[in-house]
């Protein structure tokens, strides 16, 4: 009984041969899966778990034959890197010629007459504070063009990698670097952004217009929406049928919204189609549809339930036969009988709709087939639909519905 506990506890519980055995399931109502082992196989496993040694602890770290522990490095991930660096050296080129532009059209700004004119007319703390500024383009134009040495960045001679032939070995300290340098360009343009204004302005000032102090609102925030008693400055000049149209501004959050959009459209482009450093939909799908095969087939080889049409083989024990058995009248009576067919074809004649190799019956108890026959994947394991199938072939003739299908003789 021992042994066919171990082979098929849930055909030993429906034979009723062992009372040990229900008993076993009124205390655990969890079934132990039938294994493909033979009573010399199961005499082993019982030795090993009889004999079992607890193994000794062995050192937290491998160690060499020298007897000094190594250390696991992680690999970095060198296509990634020189992706990034694509990226961050564009945005690099980008920040460089917006300083460039800048810087020149400073320059041009203060060599111009009407500058020079309106300089002479501050007074000289304030003159004094523009040469400071125009000191401050010319440092930071000379450290722009200043040869940066301090990457580490490798390029790759012939037989030196074998990655993917890669050109270039970009490591992390070298993106941060490169971060760095990009913040630092950012603010200077910035920077230079806010001293061409301050020169312009300086040339060519603002007209003043006094303004009522009012509060501030959040519609206004939101809006931007003028005063009506101010609507006169906005007023167009058309009008048709004594309606008059005004020149409002676009709502401040939706043109914030738009200008969000077409920078994440940029990023977008660049991280999915042209830096290739995130998986589109499609290859986001095929990978974790890859994964989670091998997860099912990881999982179905740790439960000793590797079975399917291709390799699965008619069994003939009687414990196996027996599980079918109850299985069948579980699942298969209501459409088949007792395997003389009712609405479903007789299974114990020999004509068959979808052939009668074990291989076919197991298939169609599996996935089912279109004419009325479900799947029940999602109710038994691919054991337990081996004892089914091999149940149905071991069946004897007995008269029932009209035959279907082909006679296999």
């Amino acid at each position: 009984l021992l042994y066919k506990w171990v082979q098929n506890s849930k055909g030993l519980i429906a034979s009723g041969a062992s009372k040990l055995a229900n008993e076993i399931q009124n205390f655990s109502p969890s079934e132990m899966p039938p294994q493909q082992a033979t009573n010399a196989e199961v005499d082993q496993i019982l030795d090993y778990v009889d004999n079992y040694v607890k193994p000794a602890e062995t050192a937290a770290a491998p160690a060499d034959s020298t007897g000094v522990e190594t250390e696991i490095l992680l690999k970095p991930n060198y296509e990634k890197n020189l992706n990034l660096f694509y990226g961050l050296l564009i945005v690099l080129v980008v920040l460089l010629f917006a300083i460039i532009l800048l810087t020149t059209s400073i320059r041009t700004l203060i060599k111009s007459d009407i500058f020079k004119t309106k300089l002479q007319e501050k007074k000289a703390s304030k003159a004094t504070e523009t040469i400071k500024k125009v000191a401050t383009v010319l440092v930071i134009g000379f450290a722009l063009f200043t040869p940066l040495q301090s990457f580490a960045i490798d390029f790759v001679h012939g037989g030196e990698s074998a990655e993917k032939s890669l050109w270039l070995i970009v490591e992390k300290s070298d993106l941060y670097a490169l971060v760095t340098i990009d913040l630092i360009l950012l603010f200077v343009v910035i920077y230079l952004k806010n001293l061409f204004n301050s020169f312009f302005y300086m040339a060519f000032p603002k007209p003043v217009i006094e303004k009522k102090v009012r509060a501030k609102k959040i519609t206004k925030v939101l809006t931007d929406t003028v005063a009506i008693e101010d609507e006169a400055s906005i007023l167009m000049d058309h009008e048709y049928d004594g309606i008059q149209e005004l020149d409002n501004n676009l709502p401040p959050w939706w043109v914030w919204g738009f200008y969000m959009t077409i920078v994440f459209a940029v990023a977008y482009m660049f991280h999915y189609h042209f830096l290739k450093t995130g998986d589109l939909q499609i290859q986001a799908y095929q990978k974790e549809m890859v994964q989670a095969q091998k997860d099912v087939d990881e999982y179905l080889k740790s439960q000793a339930m590797n079975v399917d049409e291709n390799n699965v083989t008619k069994l003939e024990d009687p414990a196996a036969l027996a599980t079918g058995k109850t299985l069948f009248t579980t699942n298969c009576t209501v459409c088949h009988k007792e395997g003389q067919g009712d609405i479903g074809p007789n299974l114990t004649d020999k004509f068959w709709l979808y052939g009668n190799d074990i291989k076919d019956v197991f298939l169609s108890v599996k996935n089912g087939r279109p004419n009325g026959m479900p799947e029940h994947t999602s109710k038994l394991n691919p054991i337990e639909m081996q004892q089914v199938a091999s149940y149905v072939l071991s069946l004897k003739y007995k008269a029932g519905r009209e035959p279907q299908g082909k006679e296999y003789k």
